[in-house]
């Protein structure tokens, strides 16, 4: 009984061995294979599928808008110029044309936003909206390549404006209860390279006064990969994550930006893995000297349709960025530049390649 005993032991020991052994070797193939299966799979990730319950206002697509033509931008420091009422309403009739859209994404509460806002209900045109408040920057960030330091009376001038456009964003919310489908605090404000960073504690203080004062969902609009890297916290004072991805400024052409889009998304939900998430900001410049051969009509045409085929799929509410060209953005003495080039549509509101069958009246 004894050795009998021993050798059962014995046994056991070594089955036990091997089990760990190929337990281990399953788990060394499961992730040196993990990162080429994400970044290639398109096929409806069980991971990113959401209920129908989880798009925004029950639509699947939502558009980017400002409205700024030329010779017109926001207020950069010297007051804005703003589009007329009847440019805005122009606008708004071209991407209503046959359903096309149903929502846009708004990025403040200031004068543009809320004339959009009253023509919208005045004329009746079925659109919903994405509201933003946009915040400026309350602390200098020197991982800004092209940022100067800002001055500390600006910086302490800016948290008055911030707290000055969150009340304007519960005003309007309110206002409209009837459009706004969701309030959006701040446009990418924590991302480490941009322009206008605002501490995470100060987004939290201003999620937290939006949603006491308002009945719909609050948000938070930011690049994927802040989210995946910083973004518990802050999720878990949101109603949903808005999440922005750019395959382009990532070195990525059209035959990776889908997987690449996808893998961006799988990121954010590995590290948020309950959050409901909504894409505010995706798109495809058409003319860019940063992208080369990788910025053009047709690119930006499949990347469109790709994008909102997998979302649709997914019941992941998607805004493509942008709906025309604004030429104030970036060097205003570069042309060329990406930031002037990611519209549907040219800044003298002809469609681009993407737009041109259900609009051939505006070819170029």
């Amino acid at each position: 009984m004894k050795a009998l005993s021993i050798l059962l032991a014995a046994s056991e020991k070594f089955l036990m061995k091997i089990c760990l052994t190929a337990q281990i070797v399953a788990l060394l193939a499961a992730l040196s294979l993990a990162p080429a299966v994400r970044a290639a799979d398109t096929n409806s990730p069980v991971s990113l599928q959401q209920s129908k319950s989880a798009l925004l206002a029950g639509l699947e697509k939502g558009i980017c808008y400002s409205g700024f033509r030329h010779g017109q931008h926001p207020d950069r420091g010297d007051g804005a110029v703003n589009p007329s009422e009847k440019e805005i309403s122009e606008d708004l009739r071209i991407l209503t044309r046959n359903g096309n859209f149903k929502m846009i994404r708004l990025y403040d509460c200031r004068t543009n936003a809320e004339v959009t806002l009253r023509l919208i209900r005045e004329n009746k045109i079925p659109l919903k909206v994405l509201l933003g408040a946009w915040l400026s920057a309350e602390v200098n960030n020197p991982g800004c390549p092209w940022l100067k330091p800002i001055p500390a009376d600006v910086l302490a001038a800016n948290k008055n404006l911030n707290t000055a456009e969150i009340q304007n964003a519960i005003r309007l919310a309110n206002e409209y209860r009837d459009l706004v489908v969701a309030v959006a605090v701040g446009n990418e404000p924590l991302v480490s390279w941009n322009d206008h960073m605002v501490p995470v504690e100060s987004v939290i203080g201003y999620v937290r006064q939006v949603k006491k004062a308002v009945p719909q969902p609050v948000t938070v609009c930011d690049n994927y990969d802040w989210w995946s890297h910083h973004g518990a916290a802050l999720a878990r004072e949101l109603d949903f994550i808005s999440v922005h991805t750019y395959p382009q400024w990532e070195k990525k052409d059209i035959d990776e930006a889908m997987s690449y889009t996808i893998a961006n998304l799988q990121a954010v939900q590995e590290a948020i893995p309950d959050a409901r998430m909504v894409i505010t900001e995706a798109g495809w410049a058409t003319v860019a000297k940063e992208f080369g051969a990788r910025a053009s009509e047709e690119k930006q045409k499949k990347y469109y349709h790709d994008l909102f085929e997998w979302t649709g799929k997914m019941n992941i509410t998607a805004f493509f960025f942008e709906a025309f060209d604004e030429d104030w953005k970036g060097d205003v003495h570069d042309p060329l530049g990406a930031e002037k080039h990611w519209g549907l549509f040219t800044v003298e509101r002809n469609a681009k390649l993407a737009m041109q069958e259900r609009y051939p009246d505006l070819k170029k």
